[in-house]
């Protein structure tokens, strides 16, 4: 006699989708070396205290204004450049390999900064620390993709958020605290910050995986496995489109920190608005980033991308508008709400937009993209205003536009 399963199969087909998961649930199940990995975000950043006090320190140390542009330069390249090198090692190194060498790299150079006689020696010490502080990049990326299953990789990159985020706030406050408690010298400011890069060094080496497997409902990427190195992910024009719309739309999340005080000055307003658009922005990345994220990683990847570059251009965009303060909150508002919206989704995507053994190299060259538009972004903002005015924020809108349609064009579907 014959079993019909129609029935069952029909009752499956209209069951309820399971519930996103949690903030909470998503990080107590997961491994014990993604837990490691993400409190070393927020240990990598909040250590990263150097770039704020750099130009303090070397201006202390007797160079000029000049040297210290120079040296801020340098330390941008370097650390655009080790997202490029930190792809390659979490191949060739592993996980664990290119961690700890990212990490026991930026304690000794970092600490070295204080006893390096001459400008050529301190400039090539302040390059080298700079890349070796983003080796650690890539492979954490990669290790939280490998070892997160598809449902919950969006969450995840979310939780890396936050403590990125969280870092960035807390360590200027950090080192501010050290300065002083060091008598106002930066002896203790920068064995701090070694100090903390040394002790995520040594519990990485003791905890990480050399390398990694796949969680079992990792998301496989659609294109068949090859090798080939950054070559390969030149040969993947789709992904190279999400590339452009990524370098467009750091270089416009940028004019924050660049344009808008310009302007702001040009037009009069108070800084305290200026101020209070920072604060807000960072208030609201780290109160509503994971809620919102609860509900966005059940979206599509494509709306979620999509709405987070157009949100954040037409955000800046606002910046234009002839109402005064308004017009600096309700941008600072919207484009704070692309932000929470479809950053996890951004850093999320690379890793499973190509091949499983090019996936470090996807996430490498992700993150250099974005760095060199984060570099690069301040500087065209500030040349287009100097140009242009007030037009500077209809231009950036449209590049935004610009990245948005990229955006969707190039994000692949997620395979079922």
């Amino acid at each position: 006699m014959s079993t019909d399963v129609r029935p069952v199969e029909a009752e499956r087909e209209a069951a309820p989708p399971a519930p996103a998961p949690g903030v909470w649930t998503t990080f107590k199940e997961a491994p014990s070396a993604v837990k490691t990995v993400l409190a070393g975000v927020l240990v990598n950043r909040l250590g990263g205290f150097l770039h704020v006090f750099l130009v303090l320190f070397l201006t202390a140390e007797g160079h000029s204004k000049g040297r210290t542009v120079i040296a801020l330069g340098v330390y941008g390249a370097g650390a655009v450049a080790g997202s490029l090198v930190g792809g390659t090692l979490a191949d060739r190194l592993g996980i664990r390999g290119a961690t700890v060498l990212s990490m026991s790299s930026t304690a000794v150079l970092t600490a070295a900064l204080l006893y390096l006689p001459g400008f050529l020696p301190l400039l090539v010490a302040i390059a080298l620390v700079s890349l070796g502080a983003q080796l650690f990049r890539p492979a954490s990326a990669t290790l939280l993709a490998e070892q997160t299953d598809g449902d919950r990789q969006i969450m995840i990159f979310a939780m890396y958020r936050f403590g990125l985020n969280v870092g960035a706030t807390a360590a200027p406050l950090l080192g501010y605290a050290l300065y002083h408690a060091g008598g106002r010298t930066y002896t203790l400011l920068f064995w701090g910050e070694a100090a903390l890069a040394l002790a995520f060094a040594l519990v990485a080496r003791a905890t990480l995986p050399a390398r990694t497997r796949p969680a079992p409902g990792a998301v496989r990427p659609e294109a068949p496995a090859r090798t080939g190195g950054y070559g390969a992910v030149l040969r993947d024009r789709r992904y190279l489109l999400y590339l452009v719309a990524a370098f467009f739309h750091s270089a416009v999340y940028m004019q924050y920190l660049s344009t808008l005080p310009l302007y702001m000055e040009e037009a009069r307003l108070a800084l305290f608005w200026y101020t209070f658009a920072v604060a807000l922005n960072g208030v609201i990345v780290i109160a509503f980033e994971l809620l919102v994220t609860k509900v966005s990683q059940r979206w599509p990847l494509k709306i979620t991308i999509g709405l987070g570059f157009a949100l954040v251009g037409a955000g800046v965009a606002c910046y234009g508008l002839p109402i005064g303060p308004a017009a600096i909150v309700i941008g600072t508002l919207i484009w704070s709400l692309g932000e929470i919206l479809g950053g996890p989704a951004v850093f999320a995507y690379p890793a499973n937009a190509g091949p499983e053994a090019l996936r470090s190299r996807y996430i490498g060259s992700f993150q250099f993209v974005f760095g060199l538009g984060s570099a690069l972004g301040p500087m065209a903002g500030t040349w287009l205003f100097l140009q242009f005015g007030s037009l500077v924020w209809p231009l950036v809108g449209a590049a935004s536009l610009l990245a948005t349609l990229f955006g969707l064009i190039a994000v692949r579907t997620r395979p079922a």
